[in-house]
């Protein structure tokens, strides 16, 4: 019998360092200071089973490739970013050249869309472009398959999850917490904010959860996947 794949925490960022972009509301927690993120990375490199995580970038904000690669590739570290097309090229997020160049650094590109929009509430025409239209873009760009997506606001239902099989990617990144194995199609991540304290942060690592969180996540992800 082949053995099952590991479980991975998966933790994800979204901006290093001062925003060069207006952000959206409620989007500041989100950015980490540049020694902020420097602190995780060491914690999750000194960790002892340091296989057992996989990071994550949302939104491909500029500083992806000022800070988070040269950060990552100082430590031996790779990361799969999130692009969302319709910000290629735009001031404070990443253009053609850069997502060439961190692909070529060995970075993972997946898409986060277009837009940026809830995909719970598009349907059709919009729910395909979202899904089809950034990917056809990015496996331009980088000349290669794009195989994952990371779901905005980590919103979804059961018709969104379908969207994005159908769309050909073979695994879709949320928001729910959690681990996951490589084969699993739903992949929940743990997304970092800067107002985590060190308990909060250490508890991720260590992979600590009460039974009664696990089994609120579980819910709530069954009934997402059945809306």
């Amino acid at each position: 019998m082949l053995a099952r794949a590991p479980q991975q925490t998966i933790i994800n960022f979204h901006g290093i360092g001062e925003p060069a972009r207006t952000l959206e509301p409620g989007e500041a927690p989100f950015w980490l200071g540049a020694e902020q993120f420097g602190q995780v990375l060491d914690q999750i490199a000194a960790h002892p089973d340091r296989a057992r995580f996989a990071i994550t970038f949302d939104d491909s904000n500029i500083s992806d490739l000022a800070i988070a690669v040269p950060e990552l590739a100082k430590r031996g570290m790779t990361a799969c970013f999130f692009v969302l097309t319709g910000r290629i090229g735009s001031p404070g997020s990443l253009d053609r050249s850069h997502i060439r160049e961190m692909a070529a650094a060995g970075m993972g590109i997946g898409s986060h869309g277009i837009d940026h929009r809830d995909l719970s509430r598009l349907g059709g025409r919009d729910l395909r472009a979202e899904l089809a239209a950034s990917r056809a873009i990015l496996e331009d760009v980088v000349q290669a398959k794009v195989e994952t997506f990371s779901i905005p606001f980590g919103r979804y239902n059961a018709g969104v999850l379908a969207a994005i099989r159908r769309a050909g990617y073979g695994a879709a990144y949320t928001s729910d917490g959690g681990t996951a194995r490589d084969s699993d199609f739903l992949r929940p991540r743990r997304s970092l904010r800067c107002d985590m304290d060190d308990a909060e942060f250490s508890a991720i690592l260590s992979g600590q959860s009460s039974a009664a969180k696990r089994l609120r996540r579980l819910i709530g992800m069954s009934l997402k996947r059945l809306a």
